[in-house]
């Protein structure tokens, strides 16, 4: 090529700033933007998350669960001890028992948990069903989400980091929404 050929090349276009990647720039427009770009990533993580459980559900063999479902049913899998519908409800941070207890009863119909008592509340145990099909669930989790988490070179101390601090601003989160609950 000759020398003089970079001279008529024509140069690139220069990156515009767009300032932080956001959902609702009236928002980011505070005293902490990058709260918005948070906010926007949890949307983004929040619903592909959704879509991967309920896809991976219909690939382990059970069509047709919601994602709240699909949690449910691994909260009363996880560590095989029954759970009381406080404990799905507290765990998973519901507010509204009745969405715990409709996943509940879809689950039982399913005959992938089974409803009983302890003491005076209601107890959700996992059937052989319900554990098998979370094992499936397990197996594809394995070959499609965590060898890509993997290969992109997430490290696990990296990843149990950020899941500490969402969980601590999932408690700014809630404080927020009581106290705008009391105005």
């Amino acid at each position: 090529m000759p020398p003089d050929a970079d001279a008529t090349a024509p140069l690139p276009p220069e990156t515009p700033d767009i300032g932080p990647v956001v959902s609702s720039a009236h928002l980011a427009n505070s005293s902490l933007p990058a709260l918005s770009e948070v906010e926007f990533a949890l949307t983004m993580a929040n619903n592909a998350f959704h879509r991967w459980m309920v896809r991976c559900m219909t690939a382990a063999g059970l069509p047709g669960l919601s994602p709240l479902e699909v949690l449910v049913v691994h909260l009363v899998n996880h560590r095989d001890r029954p759970k009381t519908l406080a404990d799905i409800c507290l765990v998973l941070n519901i507010e509204d028992t009745h969405l715990a207890n409709y996943a509940i009863r879809k689950l039982v119909g399913y005959g992938l948990v089974t409803s009983g008592r302890k003491g005076k509340e209601k107890a959700i145990t996992i059937t052989a069903k319900g554990t098998e099909l979370c094992a499936r669930y397990g197996e594809i989790r394995e070959a499609l989400v965590v060898r890509a988490a993997l290969q992109s070179g997430h490290a696990p101390d990296a990843l149990s980091q950020m899941a500490a601090q969402l969980r601590a601003l999932s408690g700014v989160y809630d404080q927020a929404a009581r106290a705008a609950a009391a105005l």
